[in-house]
This record gives structure tokens, C-alpha cells and sequence, in this order.
């Protein structure tokens, strides 16, 4: 069955001390675009989540965002004195002080403000189990996304279903109507003409000329084709949004020509009817992965 581009997966894992939170939005695309927001430690790793996403899902801009919860993810600076250098700062305070015969002596406050005397250090990070933990988060999350997107797609499967039905129903009268359309023509020139002479070839010909140009038996044969070619793709297994967009372009192309063919009134009321079902067709389609 067909899947929807709109969804939502939420899925946490955890690799040692890495614990990480994945969240996927999805929304309507033409293309798979994948927008990943990761904490600062994983910030290396968005082609790898792209890289994840794209497997999976074929249409749809798709917003990943991560939180790194874990006691690996927080920062574990250490500090660390350059005695030295705080003893030359000493040094050079207490000669100021004995120069400008100022009170006080030289306090810890006054020496760890001072550049190079305090020094915080990060071990380089190792984030390969935030990695692992990361993609196992995506892989549930991405589970999650899929089953929405796919029950979203059951629905979007049947009101297309019903949509195509109602336009082949109105293509069948359409098919029926036609032949009136002619006979209407028939009777219209033969009251005419009612009381003047009238070549009977004369008067075959002109009926003749006049179904070949509002003749639709091709229009609706080809229009039959696309929607049998819907339904297959609806009730298919494999993305077909694309596809399914261009067929409903050519669906409106034939009941268009149906349209500006049309010399009978109650074809000109179907076809009415029928652009209108096929721009509601195209609305449901613009969801569909």
C-alpha cells in the first residue's frame, strides 16, 4: 500500500555510558531532504544520519533532531595550575605593591583570573559508542516514522480509491453519452433543413464529419490506461508519488480534450464534474511518498 510523506518517530538507545534521544519529523517534498539537528559532540556524524534516513524514505523533507543524554555526553574538563607562572604573577604583584606602597597582599582571587594560571583541559572526545547508540536511536525512530506514514497511507489509499472510481464512473457516461451527441446533430440538421431539398450523401457526409470531430473514444481509452495504472500504484508496495503526479497531469490532459471536443450538454456537465474530482486527485496525490 502507499505511504503518506507525513509522520512522526521518536526512538532512545543506549551504548555504555551513551544514552541518545532521536526525534524524525517528516513533511511533504518532491525529493528526500533530510535536516539534521545534532548536539555538538555528534555534529560529525549528519551524513551518517543522512545516509540512514535516505534508505529508508524515498520522499519528504525529514527533520532529525538529537539529544545526547548520557554521562559521556557531558563535558568532563579537568583544571590544571601553572605554578610557575602564578608565582612570576606573585612576584611581579607584590614588587607593584612595595613600589606604590599599596595595602594588601596577593590573594588565590586575584591569581586565577589572570591569564595561563588556570588552565581547563577536554579529553578528545570518543564517540563511538554515541555513534552506535545514535544509529540504533534513528533505526527506532525511523520504525515509528514508517508505521505512521504507512497508516496515513491506508487512508490516503481509500479516498484515492473512491476518486478514481467516481471518475470512471463518470467516464462511463461519457461513453454512453456520446452516441446521443450525434444523433442530437442528426435531428438538429434534419429540422433545419426541414422542407428544402437535401442531398442524403450530402447530408451522411456532414454527419459524419461531425462525429469524427467530437468523437472521445480514443480520449477515454487512454484515460482508462492512466487510471488502471492508479490503481496499481496505489495498491502498490513501492513509493509512487512521482509517478502517481504524472499520471493525474495526464488524467487532466484527456478530460480537457474531452471538454473542448464536447458538443452535448450533459458530456459538458460530466467533464465539469470530472476536473473537479481530478483536482481533488492531485491534492491527495501531493501527500503520497
Amino acid at each position: 500500500m502507499i505511504r503518506s510523506m507525513t509522520g512522526f518517530g521518536a526512538g532512545r538507545a543506549q551504548a555504555g555510558a551513551e544514552i541518545v534521544a532521536a526525534e524524525i519529523r517528516s513533511v511533504n517534498g518532491k525529493f528526500c531532504e533530510v535536516r539534521a539537528h545534532l548536539p555538538r559532540g555528534l555534529a560529525g556524524l549528519d551524513q551518517v544520519v543522512g545516509k540512514i534516513v535516505k534508505a529508508r524514505v524515498a520522499r519528504g523533507v525529514v527533520d532529525v533532531t538529537v539529544r545526547r543524554e548520557g554521562a559521556d555526553g557531558a563535558r568532563t574538563a579537568t583544571a590544571t595550575v601553572d605554578l610557575p607562572l602564578a608565582a612570576a604573577y606573585t612576584k611581579a604583584m607584590r614588587e607593584l605593591r612595595e613600589e606604590l606602597g599599596l595595602a594588601g597582599d596577593v590573594t588565590v582571587h586575584d591569581l586565577v583570573g589572570l591569564e595561563g594560571v588556570l588552565v581547563l583541559t577536554e579529553p578528545p572526545p570518543d564517540i563511538g559508542p554515541a555513534a552506535d547508540a545514535l544509529e540504533r536511536a534513528i533505526a527506532t525512530a525511523l520504525d515509528a516514522l514508517e508505521e505512521m506514514r504507512r497508516r496515513e497511507g491506508e487512508a490516503l489509499a481509500r479516498d484515492l480509491s473512491a476518486r478514481l472510481s467516481a471518475v470512471e464512473k463518470g467516464a462511463a457516461a461519457i461513453r454512453a453519452a456520446a452516441p446521443q451527441s450525434i444523433d442530437a446533430y442528426r435531428e438538429s440538421v434534419a429540422e433545419l433543413s426541414r422542407g428544402v431539398p437535401v442531398d442524403p450523401a450530402r447530408l451522411a457526409q456532414e454527419v459524419a464529419f461531425f462525429a469524427d470531430r467530437v468523437d472521445v473514444a480514443e480520449e477515454l481509452t487512454r484515460l482508462g490506461s492512466h487510471l488502471a495504472q492508479m490503481r496499481a500504484l496505489v495498491a502498490g508496495d513501492a513509493p509512487a508519488g512521482r509517478r502517481l503526479e504524472f499520471l493525474v497531469q495526464e488524467l487532466n490532459r484527456e478530460v480537457n480534450t474531452i471538454g473542448s471536443k464536447s458538443q452535448h450538454a450533459g458530456i459538458a456537465a460530466q467533464v465539469v464534474e470530472l476536473k473537479a474530482e481530478v483536482e481533488r486527485i492531485r491534492e491527495q496525490v501531493a501527500n503520497v511518498e
